[in-house]
């Protein structure tokens, strides 16, 4: 795989069983994302987006074809190779934010660094700058219950960029939240992607937040249906 190619799939394929029914998630289906891409996975509820982010991320494995990550084949590795990998090379933004409620927002932060060997000063001081970084560095003692909604969704996207990631994977990121707080997510996921050359594939139902993207890739019942260039270039890393 070339070294400017971050995501390859060939020929990528996903069944499920329910039941007596056999449910075709992802159909045979072709990939490459460059690095520095910006890349929204868009279509309805079942049409194979987030089972195709899954598959990207190691969380599942494909039935049929190949995919390969960083180089990586993540259905190749075992539990604890998996772990540390996605550790080290990939963020996650969900929708539900999924912060821990006892934990402030730097606590929250630093939670991906303590499957390191940093020193806890070293860790306080990354995630200190993660926060910064999304604007919240006035909000580091703060729990998420002191938040409001598009602030515990920075939160999330500091704790995804603190191990400085290859790739962000996001999940429906605006999903759970307002207009104007969608708006400055987005925003910084545009901004972490062409300032910092971070590669971002963005799962969505909203054609709002697919506009974010640098390239949309509508999927319907587990095909691509087709491609559309948002942008010209894509962010160079």
């Amino acid at each position: 795989m070339a070294e400017a190619t971050v995501v390859e799939a060939n020929a990528l394929h996903k069944e499920f069983i329910r039941g007596q029914v056999t449910v075709v998630a992802l159909e045979r289906v072709d990939l490459t994302v460059a690095r520095g891409e910006f890349v929204a996975l868009m279509g309805p509820s079942g049409s194979g987006k987030s089972t195709l982010l899954h598959l990207i991320a190691g969380m599942d494995k494909p039935t049929a074809g190949r995919i390969s990550v960083l180089g990586e084949e993540p259905a190749t590795m075992n539990e604890r190779s998996l772990a540390r990998w996605r550790n080290h090379h990939i963020g996650f933004v969900f929708q539900s934010f999924n912060l821990i409620p006892v934990l402030t927002a730097r606590e929250n932060v630093e939670l991906p660094l303590k499957l390191t060997t940093l020193p806890r000063a070293r860790r306080k001081e990354m995630g200190a700058t993660a926060l910064k970084l999304v604007g919240l560095e006035d909000r580091m003692d703060h729990f998420p219950r002191q938040l409001s909604g598009g602030q515990e969704q920075r939160v999330a996207i500091a704790r995804a960029i603190v191990t400085d990631p290859d790739l962000i994977l996001a999940d429906e990121p605006t999903g759970n939240l307002d207009a104007n707080s969608a708006r400055d997510v987005l925003s910084l996921l545009q901004k972490l992607n062409k300032d910092f050359g971070k590669t971002i594939v963005m799962v969505t139902h909203d054609p709002h937040c697919a506009a974010a993207a640098s390239r949309l890739i509508h999927l319907d019942k587990g095909k691509f249906v087709e491609g559309e260039a948002l942008t010209t270039t894509p962010a160079a890393s």
